[in-house]
């Protein structure tokens, strides 16, 4: 996510925060790397002439210059510029209360993940205590209401459609007296897209807007396309008045030129990002994290939440309890790897880790390490989960050939989870190791943005180190 931009900044930034001194020259230089990396970057040129004449002008100031920490103060300013460029601070859907029906309606080109982001979107709302209904308005793209309904049916919630159906107007009218009848409160419109932006299009949704009379008018656009998102997003603003913007495809996202010029140009927030395949993968946009990542500060309140939407506090009790005991077995670890692959990608996990942002080429990470160790506690029995000490060389051939592995990666595994016991007993029982890694994490904690207002960079070597050691276990 965001790779190319999170590499030069992070090069940037190390040079910037090692000096003791800040000098005219220093800033100017500097300020044209980030230039050249905002360009690179496919951000809107304007964009990126504000952003420099900003940066010159606080940087230059008396402030800076004679800091006690000029370096740390400098990387400050560019981060609150960036924040600025993102969006200042994160936008809620403004949606009426759950005694009232509230319309998204959802726009967008053919192939942004128009359909896709409408399910995302209904799970994210469900899961927060909405009652969310579905409605397919999209006929022209064949398949495009069949691809709604599925998507509807593996989150469970209903979706309304019209088979044969040509007005999109009256589908749309009828989704909503459907809602109404059976206690629905946000009702989520999926329109029709093309493949450019044409008459006949804008004035379908023009129409379908005045019959349902949306909360929120939402583009759904592809991250990917950079500038060219933004130039869509001006054109579907002049039209129906956008609300917001959902920007599909982050995940694979390396510049984020589109990102970082949106709200510049629109004056329209970005509400939500695609950062996957699953369902689950599609997170409230956050400026003040996302421009941490973008500067190789990774995210760390982003992770801890993920954390906690993963595990299960009664699992999470027991588990504490077992490490107390001694008891950890097979059976924990596996779980252990299942909660990991639940939280994302391992790449968007490391975009996330101080110290690790961008450090590590996507392309290199892949699951396949973890899959296999996966399958050879898979291929155990109940008995050898649940002590693994009786696991002898006779079993550990059974086990490598039921698995698709070798024996050394058997042995491997074994040894492997003999060190994590051995840790885990020792931080269950070490008030102090527990404390100390808590601080740790705490350290970016303060204000919303978890970036503890810049008050402290120093904490940010503590947490590479520490997310070194995680890199390791």
């Amino acid at each position: 996510m965001l790779e190319k931009i999170t590499n030069t900044f992070s090069d940037i930034m190390r040079t910037v925060s090692g000096k003791s001194k800040i000098t005219e020259k220093n800033i100017e230089e500097t300020v044209e790397q980030i230039k050249m990396a905002l360009l690179e970057a496919d951000v809107n040129l304007r964009v990126v002439r504000r952003f420099v004449n900003a940066t010159i002008e606080e940087a230059k100031g008396e402030k800076v210059l004679r800091a006690v920490d000029p370096g740390q103060q400098f990387t400050k300013i560019i981060y609150d510029r960036i924040v600025k460029l993102l969006g200042d601070t994160k936008v809620d859907l403004q949606l009426k209360g759950p005694d009232t029906q509230s319309v998204i309606l959802l726009l967008g080109l053919q192939g942004a993940g128009k359909t896709t982001a409408a399910h995302k979107l209904a799970a994210r709302l469900a899961k927060n205590g909405r009652k969310p209904l579905l409605v397919a308005c999209d006929l022209v793209r064949p398949a495009a209401i069949e691809q709604l309904k599925q998507l509807g049916d593996k989150i469970g919630a209903p979706v309304y459609l019209e088979e044969g159906a040509k007005d999109a107007v009256k589908v749309a009218k009828n989704g909503i007296s459907y809602a109404k009848k059976n206690g629905l409160d946000t009702i989520i419109v999926d329109t029709a897209g093309r493949l450019q932006i044409d008459e006949d299009m804008m004035k379908e949704l023009v129409d379908v807007k005045k019959a349902v009379d949306p909360v929120e008018t939402i583009l759904v656009a592809d991250s990917m396309t950079g500038q060219n998102a933004v130039d869509i997003a001006k054109s579907f603003d002049e039209q129906l008045g956008l609300s917001g913007v959902i920007l599909t495809k982050f995940d694979s996202d390396a510049r984020g030129g589109a990102a970082l010029s949106l709200k510049s140009i629109t004056e329209k927030p970005i509400l939500f990002i695609g950062t996957g395949e699953k369902t689950e993968d599609f997170e409230p946009f956050h400026p003040e994290r996302i421009a941490s990542r973008i500067l190789g500060m990774g995210d760390i309140v982003s992770l801890v939440e993920k954390a906690q939407e993963t595990v299960d506090i009664e699992e999470a009790k027991k588990l504490e309890q077992k490490m107390a005991r001694n008891e950890f077995t097979l059976d924990d670890m596996l779980a252990q790897f299942e909660n990991v692959g639940k939280m994302g990608s391992l790449s968007s996990i490391m975009d996330m880790i101080p110290g690790l942002a961008g450090q590590i080429d996507p392309g290199k990470l892949d699951m396949s390490g973890v899959n296999r160790q996966k399958a050879i506690i898979q291929s155990m029995t109940k008995k050898e989960r649940a002590n693994h000490l009786i696991i002898g060389p006779a079993r550990r051939r059974r086990i490598a050939q039921g698995s698709g592995t070798s024996v050394a990666d058997v042995n491997k595994l074994l040894k492997q989870f003999e060190k994590t016991k051995l840790m885990m007993k020792k931080m269950s029982r070490n008030r102090g190791m527990q404390a100390k890694l808590m601080q740790q994490l705490g350290g970016m904690g303060g204000g919303a943005g978890g970036m503890g207002g810049f008050g402290d960079l120093s904490k940010l070597g503590d947490l590479s180190k520490l997310a070194g050691k995680f890199k390791g276990f």
